[in-house]
């Protein structure tokens, strides 16, 4: 399956955001969506027995998926899986540990690479996932659009570099400086890496894609235009090759004013915004090249409350005046009330 004809469009909401076009109530779904948020979520985790088990089990995987479809309508829903599998099929150790993370064995010289498999055998770990999404594509809502992603290269280094998540990415950001040499051949080895897994993942049937970049804006000057915009630029070119009318969003977190001309630069039909700048700002700056997705503060579904209210009307009316997708500036928060879920799109929905 690919992403659909245009017959299919007008049904599609996402899909009709991406095209360019402006719509009186804008479509929503929400990052991690699928997540610890919810009871339901939980408890198909613990038949699981553990998040990676979950990962790997279509079933399982396709089932967590589609709760909040089912419990929210949302326009999307978003392939559920993690962006380190990809660092793990091309033979990276990964494990995670409980109430701290992910962990993974560190990428810090030559002999680190060496011990990388080839990108064209990621397949043969990560079917599993394009499994998933055969089984989502095929029980969706007609009206509900299927998106696949990844991390960006970047973000993705930051973590076979350090084994873990860090709050600054000092270990990538000291490889790429002291060790440039093996630090870009990594980033070519995801880059070529991802390309092939959205590729699978479009062919099992998503119908969008989005791109991941959530340590972008620790990347200041050139360092951003090097290891963000052009990968970012080659995925994207790549597979419109492959996929000619496939949409793509890229979200290059907290990349403030570097959010301006991104869509341009890289190719992308969307460009998600986190909570760090504002709607109207990006309404002026962003938007006039295209769909923007965004931008709610995550802490609105844990506090609830008139503000959710307000500040998703505000956020809506902002970008009115162009094509928009409503979302989240960041995932939704384990502790998050799911009720207010609710709450913010009976707003934007009125």
């Amino acid at each position: 399956m690919t992403h659909p004809t245009a017959t299919d469009r007008p049904t599609k909401t996402i899909l009709r955001a991406l095209a360019g076009e402006k719509q009186a109530v804008p479509p929503v779904w929400m990052m991690r969506q699928a997540g610890r948020y919810l009871p339901e979520y939980m408890a198909t985790r613990a038949q699981a027995g553990d998040f990676l088990s979950l990962c790997y089990n279509p079933e399982l995987a396709a089932e967590v998926t589609l709760q909040p479809i089912r419990r929210y309508g949302f326009d999307a829903a978003i392939l559920f899986a993690d962006i380190l599998l990809l660092p793990q099929a091309l033979g990276a150790d990964l494990w995670f540990v409980t109430g701290e993370g992910p962990r993974l064995s560190t990428i810090t010289s030559p002999a680190d690479l060496a011990r990388l498999k080839p990108v064209d055998t990621i397949h043969d770990t990560l079917g599993p996932v394009y499994q998933t999404l055969r089984i989502v594509a095929r029980e969706l809502p007609r009206e509900t659009t299927l998106i696949g992603f990844a991390g960006a290269p970047w973000t993705v280094a930051t973590y076979m570099v350090a084994g873990r998540g860090t709050k600054d990415q000092g270990p990538a950001h000291k490889l790429k400086d002291e060790q440039p040499e093996v630090f870009d051949a990594l980033m070519e080895r995801i880059t070529l890496g991802t390309i092939e897994y959205l590729s699978a993942q479009v062919q099992a049937g998503a119908e969008v894609i989005k791109l991941f970049d959530s340590w972008a804006g620790s990347l200041k000057g050139d360092d951003f235009d090097r290891y963000a915009l052009e990968p970012a630029r080659r995925i994207i070119t790549a597979l419109k090759a492959r996929h000619p009318d496939l949409p793509i969003i890229a979200f290059p977190r907290e990349a403030g004013e570097r959010y301006i001309g991104f869509a341009r630069a890289t190719g992308a039909d969307c460009v998600a915004l986190d909570n760090s700048v504002a709607a109207d700002w990006a309404a002026e700056k962003v938007q006039v090249d295209g769909c923007v997705q965004g931008n709610l503060a995550p802490g609105h579904m844990v506090t609830g409350g008139p503000a959710l209210v307000s500040e998703t009307r505000r956020i809506v009316q902002a970008f009115a005046g162009g094509p928009h997708i409503f979302n989240l500036g960041h995932g939704i928060t384990p502790d998050a009330d799911p009720d207010n879920v609710s709450r913010m799109i009976e707003a934007i929905r009125g």
